[in-house]
């Protein structure tokens, strides 16, 4: 499971799995935001309605879900244990609120934090992508601050100073001996 603060280039680095190692299976999450452009759904996210993620929370549709700078984020449920059931991993990227509750549901899953090469570069990416308002910004950067400050509740950090060195650390990790929920 990879987790890290909003600007990290959890996305990018995922992306760069997906490329550099096709074999890696990765979740696909659920969310209630608009698609940025450029995503594609079921490729990116499962793009659903406010309704439809309540339908998935009430039926135990998903493994994780949280809320996040105004909308909602889960992992469902039915493709990672699938994902599981075969012996093989599975990794998931999903926010800080879903690892602990990943923590709590499968307290042998490997959550691994993926972290800025520093603070000042953390900001300079969430400004750069131009998608969202100075206020949304301004929010990120706050709620980053706090999950940096967790990072030491994680089994592992991984520093996304070069993505293509991140990628192949998390792979590495993902495929260890015991395979399993990273």
């Amino acid at each position: 499971m990879l987790s890290g603060p909003s600007g990290v280039g959890k996305g990018t680095v995922v992306a760069e799995v997906r490329r550099r190692h096709p074999d890696v299976w990765v979740s696909v999450s659920a969310t209630t935001r608009r698609p940025r452009p450029g995503e594609v759904h079921g490729v990116h996210y499962h793009f659903v309605s406010d309704a439809e993620f309540d339908r998935l929370i009430e039926t135990d549709g998903l493994l994780e879900w949280a809320e996040y700078a105004g909308n909602r984020y889960g992992t469902p449920a039915g493709p990672v244990h699938e994902r599981l059931a075969t012996g093989a991993p599975a990794l998931l990227e999903i926010e800080l609120q879903g690892a602990r509750q990943v923590r709590a549901r499968a307290p042998e899953a490997q959550l691994v934090f993926l972290a800025p090469p520093s603070w000042a570069e953390l900001q300079s990416r969430l400004a750069g992508r131009g998608s969202e308002p100075v206020a949304v910004q301004e929010a990120r950067l706050r709620i980053a601050q706090a999950e940096l400050d967790a990072a030491g509740e994680f089994d592992r950090v991984v520093v996304n100073d070069d993505v293509a060195r991140a990628a192949d650390e998390l792979v590495g990790l993902l495929t260890a001996p015991a395979p399993g929920l990273c």
